[in-house]
């Protein structure tokens, strides 16, 4: 079987068994932020209280792979967000949050071939759980937001699961949901855009990078570096 859209621009196949259908897989495993939605949620969220640029710098030098440590970047940005009305989240989904172009059909065309499909976000509920409604989408594990008196305090909440949702949390859930679903990782596709989504893609049969930072790209199987996520169907069948 070959791949007439091997060369297609925007679409580079790297690394790849070149038999496998949609119908190969039992799981996908997606990314949230500049993944399935077009957005950095808590740059937005920053962007309420003036302090956009100085936490949106941090997640990029992260999503880049020069800060290594995920949970202390993530620390250091929610601190700066203390005091930020809770209002300002409803604000962010309603106004800025929008669906990255192809999320929908690929998650539905996933979803009829018989895929499960789990969000797994190193950002927040408030936004995950309403993404993960709104694609009707099976499994999600984000951060979640402490909140008091109507406002954010800056720090994570603790969760049953543990507080932070970092690159090998992205992978231990990927295993986890996997091992749920009695798949083995090789059943599975994981997509994603930051250095953070690494470890997971690296377990997955199939690692897709989706208008990624330029280390996730060389590490992908699959890199849409134009258009939408639905181009992944254009490899699968």
């Amino acid at each position: 079987m070959s791949f007439p859209h091997q060369h297609t621009p925007g679409l580079r196949i790297q690394r790849f068994a070149p038999t496998l259908r949609l119908t190969d897989f039992k799981l996908i495993a997606f990314d949230m932020d500049s993944t399935l939605i077009n957005i950095e949620c808590i740059d937005e969220i920053a962007d309420a209280v003036g302090k956009k640029a100085e936490v949106a710098a941090i997640t990029e030098a992260t999503m880049r792979g020069e800060i290594k440590d995920f949970k202390e970047s993530l620390r250091r940005r929610v601190a700066l967000l203390q005091g930020v009305p809770v209002t300002a989240l409803h604000e962010v989904y309603d106004e800025r949050l929008r669906l990255n172009p192809g999320a929908e059909t690929l998650v539905n065309s996933c979803k009829a071939a018989g895929l499960k499909v789990l969000l797994v976000s190193g950002g927040f509920t408030f936004f995950a759980n309403r993404v993960k409604e709104r694609l009707g989408i099976d499994f999600a594990r984000s951060n979640l937001l402490d909140e008091a008196d109507g406002r954010l305090t800056g720090r994570v909440a603790m969760q049953s699961w543990g507080d932070i949702c970092d690159g090998a949390e992205k992978r231990r859930t990927l295993l986890e949901v996997a091992s749920l679903l009695g798949i083995s990782p090789a059943e599975c596709i994981a997509v994603g855009d930051g250095a953070n989504d690494l470890p997971m893609m690296g377990e997955a049969g199939l690692s897709v990078a989706y208008h990624a930072k330029p280390k996730v790209r060389e590490q992908a199987m699959v890199a849409i570096d134009e258009g939408g996520l639905d181009r992944l169907l254009e490899v699968l069948r």
